[in-house]
C-alpha cells in the first residue's frame, strides 16, 4: 500500500471520528439516549468516510466511475459499517451498564477498539481495488 494512501485513509478517519465523537457527545449533552447518540454519530462519520475514502484514498482524486462494481462497493461498505456499528453498540452497552462507566469515556474506549477494526476491514474487503480481467 502506498504510503500516501496509508496518511489520506488515517487524515479521513481523524475526521470521521472527529464527527462521531463530537456529534456524540453533543447529543449525550442535549440527552439523547446514548444507543441512539451512538447510531446517529457514527452515520454521520459513516457517509463522511464513504466519500472521502472512495473519492481521494482509493480512486486517485477522481469521482467514482459508475460500473458494475460500485455499487458492491457501497454494500460492503454498509455492511461492514454496520457489523463496525453494531461492535460499538454492544461494547458501549456493557462499559455503561457492566462497569458503571460515563458515556463519553466509555465512547473513548470504544472508539480506540473500533478504529482499528475498522481500518482493517476498510482496507482488507471494502475498498479492495478489482484485478483487470
Amino acid at each position: 500500500m502506498p504510503a500516501a494512501q496509508f496518511i489520506r485513509f488515517n487524515l479521513i478517519g481523524l475526521l470521521n471520528t472527529a464527527i462521531d465523537f463530537v456529534l456524540f457527545t453533543l447529543f449525550i449533552w442535549l440527552g439523547v439516549y446514548y444507543l441512539l447518540a451512538q447510531i446517529l454519530a457514527y452515520g454521520a462519520g459513516m457517509a463522511n468516510s464513504f466519500l472521502l475514502n472512495n473519492r481521494y484514498t482509493f480512486n486517485k482524486g477522481q469521482a467514482a466511475v459508475p460500473g458494475t462494481n460500485e455499487w458492491k462497493k457501497r454494500l460492503r461498505f454498509a455492511a461492514w459499517n454496520g457489523i463496525v456499528l453494531g461492535i460499538s453498540l454492544l461494547l458501549l452497552a456493557a462499559l455503561t451498564k457492566l462497569f458503571s462507566m460515563d458515556d463519553v469515556l466509555a465512547k473513548v474506549i470504544v472508539t480506540i477498539v473500533t478504529v482499528g477494526i475498522n481500518f482493517y476491514g476498510s482496507r482488507k474487503w471494502v475498498f479492495v481495488q478489482q484485478q483487470a480481467n
